[in-house]
C-alpha cells in the first residue's frame, strides 16, 4: 500500500509531451501496434470449391484461422464414386505469425508504459540520462524486431495464400470428379497486417531520433562558468 501511495504521490499530469514529436509517435506506435496483432491474431478464413457430379452438387470448405496450423483444419472431399476423402490442409506457419503478434503484444504493453512515464512521471524520466537511454535502447531493439518479423510473416503469408488457393486443393479430386472453384479465401485483412508491421518499423526507427535528441550523447557538454562573461583580471 506504501508503494502505491509512493507512485501516486509522484503522479502530476502533463499532456505537453503529446505536443511534442517524442511523445506524439508514440501514441502513434500504441495505436498501430494495436492494429498490426489484432488484423493477425483474431483472424478466421476459409476455402471453399464444389463437386459437380451430374445434377448432384456438393460445397467442400476448408477452414483455418490463427495461428495458421493448417494440417489442423480437416476437410472432407465427396466423389461421383460415392466414395469419401478426408483431406488436410499442408503447411504449418504458426511460428512466424505467432512472433508477428508476439512483437506486436510486447510493442504495446511497452508503449503503454513509457506513454504513462511520459505524461506522469515526465519529471522522473528526465531527471538523469538514464530514462532516455534505456528508452532508446528498447525503441531500437523494437524497431530491429518490427523489421524481422514483418518480414518473416510477409514471407508466412505468401505460404498460407498459396497453401489454400482453391485452384490448388481441386488437384485431390479424382479424374472423374468435376471440380470448380467457388470462393477464394479474403486475405485483405493480413495483407494489412504486413503493412501495419512495415509501418510501425518506420515510426520506431523514426522515434529513435527524437529519444535521441534527449540522451546525453546529442546534448552538448555544459560550457564554462566563464565563457560568456569572460574571465576578468586583476
Amino acid at each position: 500500500m506504501e508503494i502505491v501511495q509512493k507512485i501516486m504521490s509522484g503522479f502530476s499530469l502533463d499532456l505537453g509531451p503529446v505536443k511534442e514529436p517524442l511523445g506524439f509517435i508514440r501514441v502513434l506506435e500504441w495505436i498501430f501496434t494495436i492494429c498490426a496483432f489484432a488484423t493477425t491474431g483474431g483472424y478466421v478464413g476459409s476455402t471453399q470449391f464444389t463437386v459437380e457430379c451430374g445434377s448432384k452438387k456438393d460445397d467442400v470448405t476448408a477452414h483455418f484461422a490463427y495461428p495458421f496450423r493448417l494440417p489442423s483444419q480437416p476437410y472432407e472431399i465427396p466423389h461421383c464414386n460415392n466414395s469419401k476423402n478426408m483431406t488436410y490442409l499442408q503447411g504449418d506457419f504458426s511460428s512466424s505469425a505467432e512472433f508477428f503478434v508476439w512483437v506486436g503484444v510486447l510493442g504495446f504493453l511497452y508503449c503503454t508504459f513509457t506513454i504513462i512515464l511520459y505524461l506522469g512521471y515526465q519529471q522522473v524520466y528526465r531527471e538523469s540520462n538514464r530514462g532516455p537511454t534505456i528508452d532508446l535502447i528498447v525503441t531500437g531493439i523494437f524497431a530491429f524486431l518490427w523489421l524481422v518479423c514483418s518480414s518473416a510473416w510477409g514471407k508466412g503469408l505468401t505460404d498460407v495464400k498459396y497453401a489454400t488457393n482453391p485452384d490448388r486443393l481441386i488437384t485431390a479430386c479424382l479424374p472423374e470428379d468435376h471440380c470448380v472453384v467457388k470462393t477464394y479465401p479474403s486475405m485483405g485483412r493480413l495483407n494489412i497486417s504486413v503493412l501495419l508491421g512495415f509501418l510501425n518499423l518506420i515510426l520506431w526507427a523514426g522515434n529513435c531520433w527524437f529519444i535521441y535528441k534527449e540522451t546525453p550523447f546529442h546534448k552538448p557538454a555544459n560550457p564554462p562558468p566563464n565563457a560568456e562573461g569572460g574571465v576578468s583580471t586583476a
